[in-house]
């Protein structure tokens, strides 16, 4: 099997690779009767979209989404929602260097040695373009959200890029779409601008941290096992091109905390439980509770650099390896759309499930 399909109830399955013709999701499971068209979806897939800045790859793809089925007049019909995004500013030239090499920090010795085969254009199918397809599907998880859960908001920005941290005391939410780097705090952005251009000059990139704030979900979406929220929120990120670690809540802070410190007390408020802390990120037992969820994620330096890396190629002999084209500096620039795409997903399917198995039923308190 070859996994290409995420999700339970509300699922999509992408396809397509780097420098192929196309690439794209269908999307099964989404009710029927949700209004959607191109243009929505268009304006999840601009924010991931490349060449949209100097700090990220200068590969133009207008990234045009076309719906091919599942959409009649406006709204969805409940059949599966085919999306279409073609490729149009492919360099395959750039990679027939690496054609019998294999890119140190790339997933081109690891495809070869499982498939005996890899299309090293880009990546082919290991590379972040795949992502273009899971923000158009995630598109479709905001629509329905939208009116399922109107009062659910995700929003994603970056905490962390090298050594520079988001000071959360300046922390505006505000501020997160006028900067290249998703930064909630427009007085850190020169610096943040020439951190990242010291690096491109350097011919060399960074790593990053991303966090993903959901607000107004509500409590009951998960189960105690196997369905966890927090397990299918970490999955979803881990899936990322290049995510290496996820946290949820305080995640691994609270190894150094006390149960006094970690333990979110509660109290009964005027419109129900009121907790008077959220070291858990929303999530006890894998089920929400109400609060706000908080993920975090780190992502790894790109691999693709112009300095010389030690490397082997497929007649197993000892080389030296430029990765050429184009790249972006800090990947995780780019992540940040694709992780609250991922989000979206996960919470309608949790959604979805838990209405299927519970109707919305919620236990009473008081």
């Amino acid at each position: 099997m070859s996994f290409n399909t995420f999700g339970r109830v509300f699922t999509f399955t992408t396809w397509g690779e780097s420098h192929g013709p196309a690439l794209g999701a269908t999307v099964d499971g989404c009710p029927p009767g949700i209004a959607l068209d191109e243009a929505f979806i268009q304006t999840f897939l601009d924010r991931r979209r490349p060449g949209t800045s100097k700090f990220t790859t200068q590969r133009q793809e207008p990234d045009q989404v076309r719906i091919l089925s599942g959409v009649f007049e406006g709204r969805t019909t409940g059949t599966p929602i085919q999306l279409m995004i073609e490729n149009t500013d492919q360099r395959s030239k750039d990679y027939g260097d690496i054609a019998q090499a294999f890119r140190p920090g790339h997933a081109d010795i690891a495809y070869h040695l499982k498939y005996g085969i890899r299309d090293y254009r880009g990546g082919g199918r290991s590379s972040a373009r795949e992502t273009a397809a899971r923000v158009a599907a995630g598109a479709v998880a905001q629509a329905v959200l939208r009116e399922l859960a109107p009062a659910l908001r995700i929003t994603g920005y970056m905490v962390q890029m090298g050594d520079l941290h988001l000071d959360r005391a300046k922390f505006d939410p505000k501020e997160i779409g006028n900067n290249p780097f998703f930064l909630p705090d427009a007085d850190a952005v020169p610096a943040w601008e020439d951190y990242l251009n010291a690096i491109r000059k350097d011919q060399n990139s960074v790593g990053a941290a991303i966090e993903v704030l959901i607000r107004g979900c509500p409590a009951g979406l998960g189960a105690p096992v196997y369905a966890k929220l927090d397990t299918d929120l970490a999955a979803a990120m881990m899936s990322i091109n290049a995510v290496k670690g996820v946290e949820i809540g305080e995640g691994m802070a609270a190894a150094a905390l006390t149960g006094t410190e970690n333990a979110d007390e509660i109290r009964m408020g005027n419109d129900g439980p009121r907790f008077l802390s959220n070291h858990a990120g929303g999530i006890l037992g894998g089920i929400s509770t109400g609060q706000d969820i908080l993920v975090r994620f780190a992502v790894k330096p790109t691999s693709s650099i112009l300095t010389p890396r030690r490397t082997i190629n497929q007649k197993g002999e000892d080389i030296e390896l430029i990765t050429k084209g184009r790249h972006d500096p800090c990947v995780g620039i780019r992540a940040v759309p694709i992780a609250e795409a991922m989000a979206a997903c996960v919470i309608l399917d949790q959604f979805m499930m838990d209405r299927a198995q519970t109707g919305g039923a919620r236990g009473r308190i008081g």
